[in-house]
């Protein structure tokens, strides 16, 4: 059967209320802040009358939101933390949507060495040997659980210096980025938000490539056994247009600057 009658289907079967023709993603912000969303949903709404409203939160408000039912699909990027939400009965599924990459970005001109390091680790630990502000989202996102993965990679606890060299911002990635800009610190951002940032001021990339920069995203359904008041059918009907050939073309073209910001890797069931 294919997707545009599956759509209609699922438009027909609505229950009740559910058939106020809208969903709620719950999405981490860096899908938002690029841009992607404004290229992409209009198609889905076109090929199936169904509207899409996003909360752009960082990764872990997000899955909270969810746990609360407020919302009926999460777009999110903190893998081990998708995994705890579908396996304590909050999500029915996940799945792979697409990927980019982390990127650590600071002033030009480097005063810890980073750029020179090998790999992503030896550039966080010249950073806190040379004691230069880093500023860190601090918010529980998925930028900042990848962050404190890094650091405890880098065999480097910074929380100690909390205040010091170690800014915690408590921000979205953009205001993080506009602190960092502002006061010449080094960050770790997603690629995508970083392309589409317009404040750059002094700050470059740094250190990319490392494997461990890999940013892999991931989208669940809400379990309607744990929030029956969720819109279950369209939002399965989302799910499926991101993952479909449809909906993985458009997050394939959809690009800033000449440049590509995601790249779909949605597996075939």
């Amino acid at each position: 059967m294919r997707l545009p009658i599956l759509l209609a289907l699922a438009t027909l079967a609505l229950p009740a209320h559910a058939a106020d023709g809208f969903i709620v993603v719950q999405s981490t912000t860096s899908t938002r802040n690029s841009g992607l969303y404004d290229a992409i949903l209009p198609q889905f709404t076109r090929a199936s009358g169904i509207e899409v409203r996003v909360v752009a939160v960082g990764t872990g408000q997000a899955l909270r939101n969810a746990r609360n039912c407020d919302g009926d699909v999460l777009l999110v990027h903190a893998r081990e933390a998708e995994d705890a939400f579908v396996a304590e009965g909050y999500g029915l599924s996940r799945a792979d949507v697409m990927y980019n990459d982390f990127v650590l970005v600071g002033p030009s001109d480097d005063p810890a060495g980073a750029s020179a390091a090998s790999g992503i680790d030896a550039a966080l630990t010249a950073i806190a040997t040379s004691r230069a502000p880093f500023a860190s989202r601090g918010d529980d996102s998925g930028t900042h659980k990848k962050e404190r993965a890094l650091w405890a990679m880098a065999q480097v606890d910074p929380s100690v210096a909390s205040g010091s060299w170690y800014r915690e911002t408590g921000s979205g990635m953009g205001a993080t980025l506009n602190i960092a800009s502002g006061m010449g610190a080094y960050t770790l951002t997603d690629r995508a938000t970083w392309i589409a940032f317009a404040n750059k001021g002094d700050l470059r990339v740094l250190s990319e490539g490392d494997e461990a920069l890999f940013n892999q995203y991931g989208i669940i359904d809400v379990n309607p056994a744990k929030c029956p008041d969720i819109r279950a059918v369209p939002a399965r009907a989302f799910i499926d247009w991101l993952l479909s050939e449809e909906g993985q073309s458009a997050i394939a073209a959809y690009r800033r600057d000449d440049r590509q910001l995601f790249f779909p890797n949605a597996k075939p069931e």
